[in-house]
């Protein structure tokens, strides 16, 4: 594959992430607008600053999976459908075949796929995610719940509540994800898990 083309392939995979990304972001302002609930009272309920609110609403920023699930929550609405704008239909089972879950957030840290969008009156959320390489220490996020991560590739530094503790494929963490916490891959290669949010 020549390096132009390869450049071009890379782009457009931003571009469709950007996409996404407006597409998410539309769709909570629209939630937002019918509700009859300003930027100040979504924003204070999520306990982040209006700044930030609209930066997400606006597709500024991107939205990390825990605001999603605050958003959700707030307006009573599966996290599907500010993923989708569908509503889950399936109540029994759902399947999500390898790397096809849906878009959720790409920081530069973090890139999340849903598992399970599509399935009514989810307990919990769970998530594939691969967390990238990256220089310094992570920043910290909370929401509230309790978070289950399952290592499945690389090595894994997870940050909590002022510890931290080294996972590695196969090792697992639950823990109370009000407190602060943040993950950082090691030995400068990704990592993927299964992360549970409930």
């Amino acid at each position: 594959m020549s390096l132009l083309l390869s450049f071009h392939i890379k782009n457009l995979g931003v571009t469709i992430m950007q996409e996404k990304i407006i597409e998410i972001a539309n769709r909570i302002k629209e939630l937002r607008d019918v509700s009859d609930v300003t930027p100040d009272e979504i924003a204070a309920a999520m306990d982040i600053s209006v700044e930030t609110y609209l930066k997400y609403e606006n597709a500024e920023a991107d939205i990390p999976a825990s605001i999603l699930l605050e958003i959700a929550n707030y307006f009573k609405v599966d996290m599907s459908l500010l993923l989708t704008g569908e509503n889950p239909r399936m109540n029994v089972f759902t399947v999500t075949r390898d790397g096809k879950g849906v878009f959720v957030e790409r920081r530069s840290q973090y890139k999340y796929q849903a598992l399970a969008e599509k399935f009514i009156g989810k307990k919990v959320e769970p998530f594939i995610v691969t967390a990238e390489p990256k220089e310094g220490e992570p920043t910290l996020h909370s929401h509230p719940g309790q978070e289950f991560n399952y290592i499945l590739e690389g090595s894994l530094k997870i940050y909590v509540h002022g510890n931290e503790v080294i996972l590695n494929p196969g090792d697992s963490i639950y823990f109370d994800s009000n407190h602060p916490h943040a993950m950082k891959a090691l030995d400068g290669k990704p990592a993927k898990f299964l992360a549970i949010i409930m």
